[in-house]
């Protein structure tokens, strides 16, 4: 069984600019997503990860975010179970991308 991976903030931005398919979850709540997020990234919540899951492509690289890189592992690794190929965790979460972008 795969297990997700982790990622640099560093290696997200080079994915990104290298691949279109890239998608990016973040798991933190809808009012500090809607405060700022990543560029391209989906709000996944308990009420519409079904949805979400049903439309995504379980072959493209996923990135899972959230605070500061701890909550994302656990969300990484049920994406897995769940049968997504290419998972992985953002070191440090949104705090270091919004650190690195400031």
């Amino acid at each position: 069984m795969s297990t997700f991976k982790h990622l640099s903030i560093n290696d997200l931005i080079h994915m990104t600019a290298e691949s279109n398919n890239v998608q990016i979850v973040d798991i933190r709540d809808a009012a500090t997503f809607n405060a700022g997020h990543i560029q391209g990234s989906v709000n996944l919540t308990n009420e519409n990860i079904a949805s979400w899951m049903a439309d995504a492509d379980m072959d493209a690289p996923l990135v899972v975010v959230c605070y500061h890189g701890i909550s994302s592992q656990g969300a990484a690794n049920y994406l897995i179970e769940q049968g997504f190929d290419d998972v992985y965790s953002l070191d440090g979460g949104y705090t270091a991308w919004g650190e690195a972008h400031a």
